[in-house]
Formats: C-alpha cells, structure tokens, sequence
C-alpha cells in the first residue's frame, strides 16, 4: 500500500489569468462608479460591485490559488476549479451588472445575440453547458488535458464559455428576445442539471477510477484514485442541486418584485381595456368636495364630469 504523500499546493502565476484578470477589473470598476455617479446608488448598488468582485477572487481561486496546482494532483480539486469557472464565477460575474452598468455595450450585445441566431438561444445554451461537463470528463479527453497545458487552457475556456451563456440566459439585466418567462426558467434549470447529474452520480459510484492519470499519481492525502474520483462526483452532484435550489429562489424572488413593480404602474397609470396605461391624472380637483363626489360617482358619471371640463 502506497504511504500517504502531500501535495504540490504553490501558487499558479501564469501571465494568462492574471491579464484576464486586471482587465475585467479595469473595464469594470471605472464603468461602475460612473453609472453611480451619473445615476445614482440604484444604478449601481455597492452588493453589485461586491458581486462581481467576488467573481473575479472566484476565477483566481480558480486558475492561480493552489486549486489549480492541486487539481492537477487531485480529481476532486480539479472537479472543484471546474465548478468554480462553469457556475461560481459566471453567476457572480453577471450578478454585478445592471442595465445602466450595461448601457455602453446593449445594443451591441443585442445586435451580436440577432446574429447568431441559434447559437445565442437558451437551447444550444443547455446542450453547451450538459456537452461541455460530459465530453470533458470522458477519460481519454480528460488525461489529455491533465498531460498537455494547451488542452487545458482549451478545456477551461469551454467550462468558462459555457457557464457565461447558461447563466446569462437567467441573470441578464439587459432586455432580450430571447429571454425565458414563466416556467420556461424552471425547465431550463432542471434538464441542466439533471443531465449533469448524471453524471455526477455516474463518477461518485463507479466501481473503480475512470482516469489513468491519478492512477499514476501518489496518494495524496491517503485517497485512492477510486475514493478520490467518487468525492469528485459527490461534488459535483451536491454542487449542482445547490446551485439549481439557489438559483431558483433567486429567479422566484426577482420575478415577485417585476410584478410588484407591474402593479405599482397599473396602480399609478391605471389600464385601459386595450392593455395600454393611461395618463395619471394631474390635475387635482378643485375642492375636497368635488374629491368626494369623484370618489362616489360611477365610471360613467365621472367621465361625463371630466368631459365637461
């Protein structure tokens, strides 16, 4: 039996992540204190800078804290940065944006979304994310990307590529046609991650380890490579039904305050039968009299009465 070892846990200083990095701070943060200022706090909340800051401390945690030298020791390491740059990062990232924040790039974004058609849709959203955890985690793609560094900055551009356009599809700030309303993202949700469930059940029973590049490897921290392969899975499965049970008691509480919202304005504007609001009244009666006799007058009656005026 191979004696417990302790592994490499130094920190990843690549150039690559620490540009990508400095440049999401530097287009973010200027554009975000300009909104507040021109806009107000509304704008631009300081939980929504907190937000996407911890997006980007979730890409370092990622790609230059020692998870990224561990995961190339442990499955369940790697499984962990994988999480991290298909969920944790893009949630928070898209969390810190509002529509003012956006305002520079909308309509860009909305013309680049009308040009790619259906690749910009939440259906090829769905297959990217399920293919992108499945093809990935097939062995020989997998140990490939452990042994070659191209093939695995490739593998983490699609987890990352991936997360962003899923995610989108249920955070945007900005208006879309392509966006989900009523149950649509319940079931979006729910086939996602029942597919990567999937196979986070699949990894967190196997019988024995799928990957030969941790057979290889000592046993760090006294795991065998099948015990180490199935917390990995374990993981993973938790993590989705986290994320999903999270995300959907965002969505439901976003969508009670659009329609406290709706009702605000048809409380203000009032509605008119062929849907459209009304002018709000803004000229207030003459007496409290003529208030009260408003107040007391049938719809008929009263839009006689303003007709006469």
């Amino acid at each position: 039996m191979l004696a417990a070892a302790s592994p490499n846990a130094s920190w990843t200083l690549d150039p690559g992540p620490i540009l990508i990095v400095l440049a999401l701070l530097a287009l973010y943060v200027p554009r975000w204190r300009t909104a507040r200022r021109q806009d107000g706090a509304r704008a631009a909340p300081v939980w929504r800078l907190l937000a996407f800051l911890s997006g980007v401390l979730a890409l370092v945690v990622a790609l230059l804290s020692p998870v990224d030298a561990l995961g190339e020791q442990l499955f369940v390491m790697h499984m962990t940065q994988h999480l991290l740059l298909l969920d944790v990062a893009p949630i928070l990232l898209i969390l810190g944006l509002t529509k003012i924040i956006m305002r520079p790039v909308t309509r860009r974004l909305q013309r680049l979304e009308h040009a790619a058609g259906f690749l910009a849709g939440p259906i090829f959203a769905v297959t990217f994310y399920i293919c992108a955890m499945w093809v990935w985690h097939i062995p020989a793609l997998y140990d490939l990307a452990l042994r070659h560094p191209t093939v695995h900055v490739l593998e983490h551009t699609f987890f990352i590529s991936a997360g962003l356009l899923y995610w989108w599809h249920l955070l945007s700030p900005i208006p879309s046609r392509l966006r989900l309303t009523g149950m649509g993202p319940v079931i979006y949700m729910l086939v996602t991650k029942f597919g990567v469930g999937i196979l986070g059940i699949a990894l967190t029973f196997a019988p024995e380890s799928l990957y030969a590049f941790y057979d290889d490897q000592p046993r760090y921290w006294g795991l065998s490579p099948t015990d180490d392969q199935q917390i990995g899975g374990a993981l993973m499965a938790i993590e989705q039904s986290v994320i999903m049970g999270i995300a959907l008691a965002w969505l439901f509480i976003r969508a009670l305050s659009e329609s406290e919202k709706a009702d605000e304005r048809a409380e203000r504007f009032g509605d008119r039968p062929d849907g459209s609001a009304a002018t709000p009244r803004t000229t207030p009666p003459a007496s409290s009299a003529e208030a009260h006799d408003q107040d007391t007058l049938t719809p008929e009656q009263l839009k006689r009465v303003m007709d006469r005026r």
